[in-house]
């Protein structure tokens, strides 16, 4: 299954517990896209959030995330690892 990341924008001051909780809620919608959300990074002063995920698609990653209230401004294919 292909590896994403994708990045949020705009979130600053956001908080650890702001992060567990937006993660919760793409945690929550996943399996509605055959996703899998595996971590989040963020720094509160830049206002920017990190995610990782494999799933079917971008497109798949791309709607949990806006069904989750928080759309991703950024979305890439990672195509290879070590």
């Amino acid at each position: 299954m292909p590896t994403f990341i994708d990045i949020h924008h705009g979130m600053v001051g956001i908080t650890q517990d702001g992060l567990a909780e937006a993660h919760a809620e793409d945690l929550a919608l996943q399996a509605e896209e055959g996703v899998s959300f595996e971590r989040a990074w963020a720094d509160p002063v830049s206002g920017t959030v990190v995610c990782l995920a494999s799933g079917p698609s971008l497109e798949a990653v791309k709607r949990v995330h806006i069904h989750a209230g928080h759309p991703a401004d950024e979305i890439y294919e990672v195509p290879l690892e070590v």
